[in-house]
């Protein structure tokens, strides 16, 4: 059984700004100067960031608008006539004006304001010093990675480092945000504990926050600080998960593979996650959407046990005994096999799948990082031995790749495979290079859609102060 990492009652907090995509008013909104007198304060400030990972912006379908369904391995999903504006992310025509594009945007500026709360204002808390100090690590690790959505999504964006009096300032350049990411990352590294009790399992840890710091560094092409970040992570005891089916099922949450881990837990309080329920079965699990591509099954080698592990077929029957039966004739036929909850472990009292976790970083990841990183400084054998990790898990052979470029191709295919449905593909084509060919069918256009466009709306409230991206 899980434990439930938040037990405080989630709130909003409200300051005074100028910009609308950071000053949304929510209803029962505490205002933050009536607010952190206390220990408990810091910690329910700091919760109600954990509470963001889970939101419907970041985990159900903003987030799958922008790092899914521009990929070649995920598509719109569920019925033709159902949300079919969402065919836009897939054919590369949505505009400025887009309410997906804006909602994204919206929901990470919630999410860093969240964090600068806590940053800002738990400091001048009269509370024990080592809670402190870790509930602030904790938040800037967590700001990071919002940082690092917006900046591979939106390319470089205004940085606000604490909360702060003018919010109407120009977007600052991608290195400058990249840099800003590695600042709050190794800060949070160097305060974080390497693991927690069972009770509070979920929460930021050294480890994730290397993790992430690999992976800034990998989008960097930083390949040195890459590698011995990474070799940091691989030193301190993760491990696969022998069972891939295992991996993605409730009873392999909190496991020996997860780095990063969202811990959505059904609760009165909080109500879940719907990151499983908008991916589920249509009408047996879920509404359906965000599906496996037609080229993402090619992409398998054959013998690879993920294939049939992370693609969900009509007519088949669950390791956990489910049988698959879509409930809507004009839905297609696969889905998304790692957000499935079997239906014995669901908790109706928060919807089809709300108990599942979202993995955002997992030790395989870090070692197709580290091996990465590793071709690129010239290390075939070290590059080797952990790419052949990720494939052994898989019962496939041993890579045959033996030339840097050869290796470097096996890498970006087994990232895809391994990491397929997890929502790094579209972005990894982007950073590698390979967006212009292998999604140039869809409508990707270089020199415009490596980013999206900011919001035209945020642009007017800023009566110009942010410039719009190339080409929209």
């Amino acid at each position: 059984m899980k434990k439930i990492l938040i037990s405080a009652v989630l709130f909003s907090l409200v300051v005074s700004c100028k910009d609308d995509y950071l000053d949304t008013e929510r209803v029962g909104a505490t205002d933050a100067s009536s607010f952190f007198k206390t220990q408990e304060d810091a910690m329910q400030a700091t919760n109600a960031i954990y509470v963001a990972l889970r939101s419907w912006e970041n985990s159900a379908f903003p987030a799958q608008y922008v790092f899914g369904v521009p990929a070649d391995d995920v598509e719109k999903g569920s019925n033709p006539g159902d949300a079919s504006f969402i065919n836009a992310y897939d054919q590369f025509t949505y505009t400025a004006s887009d309410s997906g594009v804006e909602g994204y945007w919206i929901g990470q500026w919630q999410f860093v304001n969240r964090c600068n709360q806590v940053i800002t204002n738990v400091p001048n808390i009269d509370m024990d010093a080592t809670l402190k100090n870790r509930l602030v690590a904790e938040a800037k690790m967590l700001r990071a990675y919002f940082y690092f959505n917006l900046v591979r999504i939106y390319g470089g964006v205004p940085i606000f480092d604490g909360v702060q009096n003018n919010y109407n300032i120009p977007r600052n350049s991608v290195d400058e945000v990249y840099n800003f990411i590695i600042s709050d990352l190794t800060s949070a590294a160097a305060v974080l504990p390497q693991s927690y009790p069972a009770s509070d399992l979920g929460r930021m840890t050294k480890g994730g926050a290397l993790g992430l710091l690999s992976k800034v560094y990998l989008y960097k092409k930083d390949w040195q600080k890459a590698y011995d970040a990474s070799n940091q992570v691989i030193a301190m005891g993760y491990n696969l998960d022998p069972d891939f089916n295992h991996l993605f099922r409730p009873a392999g949450e909190f496991g020996p593979e997860s780095v990063i881990e969202v811990n959505c837990q059904c609760s009165t309080e909080f109500g879940g996650s719907q990151y499983a329920e908008v991916q589920g079965v249509r009408n047996q699990f879920g509404w359906g959407f965000f599906t496996p591509t037609a080229a993402l099954e090619s992409a398998f080698e054959a013998g690879d046990i993920r294939k049939e592990l992370t693609i969900l077929r009509n007519g088949e029957i669950t390791p956990e005994g489910d049988l698959i039966q879509k409930g809507d004739p004009q839905a297609g036929n696969v889905w998304n096999q790692k957000v499935y909850v079997p239906k014995s472990l669901n908790n109706n009292a928060c919807g089809y799948g709300s108990i599942q976790n979202i993995r955002i970083l997992r030790f395989a990841e870090v070692l197709l990082i580290n091996a990465e990183a590793a071709n690129e400084l010239g290390n075939t054998t070290a590059a080797i031995t952990n790419l052949n990790k990720v494939r052994t898990r898989a019962q496939l052979a041993g890579t045959t790749a033996t030339t840097q470029s050869a290796l470097r191709t096996a890498i970006w295919r087994e990232r895809r495979v391994e990491l397929a449905m997890e929502g790094d593909r579209f972005v990894d084509l982007v950073r590698t290079g390979q967006a212009t060919t292998v999604l140039a069918s869809y409508g990707y256009k270089a020199g415009k859609n490596e980013v999206f466009p900011i919001p035209l709306n945020s642009i007017n409230q800023s009566n110009g102060v942010l410039t719009q991206n190339p080409g929209y």
